[in-house]
């Protein structure tokens, strides 16, 4: 088989995985929200959705999770320790749906270093359930414009229902893969992206596409995936672990270089966080969750691949980086 022929359909392998995972997690809520509401003595009673993270839904009532590891505070039902309550304040949290707030998938939170201002016109790669455009939509205002793009027409559903159900006008959600961004050249002013770019087998193109469609000046803030070092080839070749943020995480280092090579100037990493585990934990103390098609999680994986929950620790990390197109 040709080469090039050979490494597209593992790339169309890896997309459909994907596609199927955070499909399935998208159609949850959809459904949910369409069935009616349970009712008992007391009155109507919303059944709750999974908690969710980058790395998959978490059961409620279990320890907060990421890639990497696991807190000891526990999950309760406040909005502020909804999935979402790791990485955003309580203030941007207030008056989001949970079926905003509850399908949020990501490693942090890119607002906190895009600086967004009133009249731009923002890109979100890989948007979901829509939290981060919806709050960079109050921080544009109704002067500027937030477009969501997501690859999984799912996600893309869920969140122009949220978008309707919150009656924000100023966000457009789009069906479209960040490595042919459906935008003309130089559209937009900042793209941000969370927990998405890793899982994306062709980075070069989603950061060259980035850099064409923002105009001169613009600049790229995300959050994402990286690890220090590699991983087993065992996981890299995993579909699974691919949908679930760590078989497509680069070396930092190469995905910094990535940026560079698309032509961006002055990346930076802001922040670089790493989950806490004790040299001695065994998996069964450590709650690490991936979606997967066949539903496994990472942690089976890595156990498989003779890693240690520390190990696994140490090697991955969740980044916030900032880069420019030059004016």
């Amino acid at each position: 088989m040709d080469e090039k022929v050979g490494a597209e359909q593992a790339a169309d392998r890896i997309k459909e995985a994907v596609r199927e995972t955070y499909g399935g997690i998208a159609r949850r809520f959809t459904e949910e929200a369409e069935r009616p509401a349970r009712t008992s003595c007391c009155g109507s009673a919303p059944v709750k959705q999974e908690q969710s993270s980058c790395c998959g839904p978490s059961p409620a009532r279990q320890e907060r999770s990421s890639c990497c590891g696991a807190s000891q505070t526990a999950v309760t039902d406040t909005a502020a320790d909804k999935a979402a309550g790791r990485f955003y304040g309580a203030d941007d949290l207030a008056g989001l749906p949970g079926s905003v707030t509850e399908a949020s998938l990501g490693c942090g939170n890119p607002l906190a270093i895009a600086a967004l201002q009133p009249g731009e016109v923002v890109l979100d790669l890989g948007s979901g359930g829509g939290i981060d455009c919806f709050l960079a939509a109050r921080k544009v205002g109704p002067t500027g414009r937030v477009i969501g793009l997501d690859m999984t027409p799912d996600m893309v559903k869920l969140a122009r229902r949220n978008a309707k159900k919150m009656g924000v006008s100023n966000v457009d959600f789009r069906f479209g893969e960040m490595e042919e961004m459906p935008l003309p050249d130089a559209a937009v002013d900042v793209i941000i992206s969370n927990c998405v770019i890793n899982l994306s087998p062709d980075k070069d193109a989603v950061f060259a596409e980035a850099y064409r469609v923002l105009r001169p000046g613009g600049r790229l803030s995300v959050s994402d995936i990286v690890v220090d070092g590699d991983l087993p080839q065992y996981i890299r070749g995993r579909l699974d672990a691919w949908a679930g943020c760590v078989a497509g995480a680069l070396d930092e280092a190469v995905y910094l270089s990535k940026i560079w090579a698309a032509g961006f100037e002055r990346v930076e990493v802001l922040s670089r966080d790493y989950a806490t585990v004790d040299e001695a934990a065994q998996w069964d103390d450590v709650q690490v969750v991936a979606v997967g098609a066949d539903g496994r999680q990472v942690k089976d994986l890595v156990a498989e691949a003779r890693l240690s929950p520390a190990d696994l620790a140490s090697r991955i990390a969740s980044i916030k980086v900032t880069a420019y197109k030059p004016a």
